[in-house]
């Protein structure tokens, strides 16, 4: 009797803990990313952040996360060595989930922003070249992701600094900077509108069962992002003008305008979020309940049952609401000090470069990307608006975040084929 028919029930218990258990780290990390921002800038509160973020990354999850997972994550490791021992694949799949998901849990708790997707992939990496040496780990991949810590920070940064000083240029610099704002916001809404629409329908909706082409998925999010311009422009009329005493600029009003925009990307960025960083938590969760329902076979693909992303949503959820906090502080407030006007630029950088991304099939960490968006904003003001000693501490945060994945996915593999081999 194989060892997965034997343990198999197990097997699919410790994996759906977890995955849990991953996904909850996704939720205290990832989705301050989403909301970090929206909080930072005073646009919502941490409460209206925690709503928001509960609903959107749920359905994201739940509607546009279920795609048929790649059983071996995003090619790192070559299927066909597993074959003759699946076993070692169940060993490594959890091994990889308890090590992502204790890392998340360490950086959660000192507030680091880290990434999830390199957590996950640092601890693959790691179990590949244990159980299987270094020749079964596809490195050009793993290059690529690596590529990926500079690119992506880049893009956004650039992006961002862009945006902002379009913002600047265009409303503040007005005579009347309200009437400005007025004018130039819906343009800005429909940006947003635009390009998470874009975000959704080039990378989320194939689980679905909606299969557009790239000139489909453009006439729909035009369309959207028209729709949201619209509903932009109602809330937008209800923003008064009154100048408060402190407010000696009159860029108060303006300021309120931008809080109207930044609830669009905060729900935009959640939901995005949700679709694209729940596969962390159920790829390797999906990989070993086919391998255990196959009774043995490494097939190449493997479907997410619905329950699945429903555990993983759940999970994402509860990290969120226990852990969130402290991460949305550091994204937040931490790098620079946010308006909303300097908020919005930073998130729609931040999903600008996701979708251009996806479109290139770059992998890319969310987190990275925004806080290389809220570095941008920062720097549009000058260096001295940021606070280079909480950059340090991220950045280092980021380099130990791979070995350390991969470090604790060595201890653990081996604690799992020692308890069941």
């Amino acid at each position: 009797m194989s060892i997965i028919a034997q343990y198999g029930d197990i097997f699919i218990i410790l994996a759906c803990a977890f995955g849990f258990f991953m996904a909850w780290g996704v939720g205290a990390n990832d989705v301050a990313n989403a909301m970090g921002t929206s909080v930072g800038s005073k646009a919502i509160t941490i409460k209206q952040a925690i709503l928001i973020a509960v609903i959107f990354e749920f359905l994201g999850a739940w509607l546009a996360g279920g795609e048929v997972t790649q059983t071996i994550r995003k090619g790192i490791i070559d299927p066909a060595l597993l074959q003759d021992d699946p076993q070692l694949l169940v060993y490594g799949m959890l091994a990889s989930l308890l090590a992502a998901a204790t890392w998340l849990l360490i950086a959660s708790m000192r507030g680091w922003p880290v990434s999830t997707t390199h957590s996950i992939v640092g601890a693959i990496v790691g179990f590949a070249m244990a159980g299987l040496g270094l020749e079964a780990v596809g490195w050009t991949k793993v290059g690529q992701i690596a590529a990926s810590w500079v690119v992506s920070p880049l893009m956004s940064g650039s992006i961002a600094f862009m945006l902002f000083k379009s913002v600047q240029h265009l409303i503040f610099e007005d005579r009347d900077p309200f009437a400005a704002a007025k004018r130039y916001v819906p343009m800005y809404v429909f940006l947003v509108g635009f390009i998470v629409a874009m975000v959704t329908l080039t990378k989320g909706l194939k689980h679905v069962g909606l299969h557009l082409g790239f000139g489909e998925s453009l006439l729909y999010a035009v369309l959207i992002g028209l729709g949201v311009m619209l509903l932009g422009g109602f809330l937008e009329r209800r923003v008064s003008r009154n100048r408060s005493e402190e407010d000696t600029f009159g860029f108060g009003g303006v300021e309120r305008v931008f809080g109207v925009l930044m609830l669009f990307t905060a729900c935009a960025m959640a939901f995005a979020h949700g679709s694209n960083d729940v596969a962390n938590a159920v790829g390797p969760l999906a990989a070993v309940i086919s391998v255990v329902y196959s009774n043995g076979s490494v097939g190449g693909e493997a479907l997410v049952p619905w329950w699945v992303l429903v555990l993983g949503g759940g999970g994402i959820v509860v990290g969120l609401v226990t852990y969130g906090h402290k991460v949305i502080a550091t994204v937040g407030t931490g790098i620079t000090e946010l308006t909303p006007s300097r908020g919005f630029a930073a998130t729609l950088a931040a999903a600008t470069t996701v979708v251009l991304a996806s479109g290139t099939g770059l992998p890319i960490s969310t987190t990275h990307t925004l806080v290389g968006a809220v570095l941008g904003v920062g720097l549009a003001r000058g260096m001295a608006a940021l606070n280079l000693r909480v950059i340090g501490t991220i950045v280092m945060s980021w380099l130990i975040t791979l070995p350390a994945g991969a470090g604790l996915a060595i201890m653990f593999f081996f604690m799992f084929k020692g308890m069941f081999g």
